[in-house]
């Protein structure tokens, strides 16, 4: 289960407005026939404003217990995706793709791994989800391919 994160978005809320349930849940539809993830939860209790995808854990390599991503979309089409890997020695590598209103970087942004440190990177996001996470999957494809080579 992902750690609880509601407070680090609570400034976000209010200046994003609420959450986009139709698009989170075209998300989780979409994930779910992904090979991917051995379990996609649409707001599970302990992160009840997101969809929740666990990944097939035969991707990672041992050292690694857990992988998860967790996606916030708001009626305004910003949106927080939220890549986590916890280690079995308690560390962890992060990173998080957000499009939010904030005094840190410009409304596109990447918190950069391995701890997704703000401020993070400017950068810019299709404005249509299907393309923001096509971009978002392709990019932990090639970080967990790198694992293998």
């Amino acid at each position: 289960m992902p750690d609880d994160r509601s407070g680090d978005y609570e400034d976000v809320a209010e200046t994003v407005g609420g959450i986009d349930t139709e698009i989170l849940e075209q998300i989780g539809q979409h994930l779910e026939r992904s090979q991917r993830f051995s379990e996609v939860v649409f707001q599970p209790d302990y992160a009840p404003s997101s969809v929740v995808a666990e990944y097939d854990m035969g991707y990672f390599p041992a050292a690694i217990d857990r992988a998860y991503l967790q996606i916030r979309w708001y009626e305004t089409d910003d949106f927080s995706v939220h890549y986590s890997e916890q280690y079995n020695d308690g560390d962890h590598w992060e990173c998080r793709w957000d499009r939010h209103p904030n005094s840190h970087n410009t409304r596109s942004h990447f918190h950069p791994p391995p701890d997704a440190t703000t401020p993070g990177d400017d950068a810019a996001y299709a404005s249509d989800w299907r393309d923001v996470l096509s971009s978002v999957l392709g990019d932990l494809d090639d970080r967990i391919e790198a694992f293998w080579e």
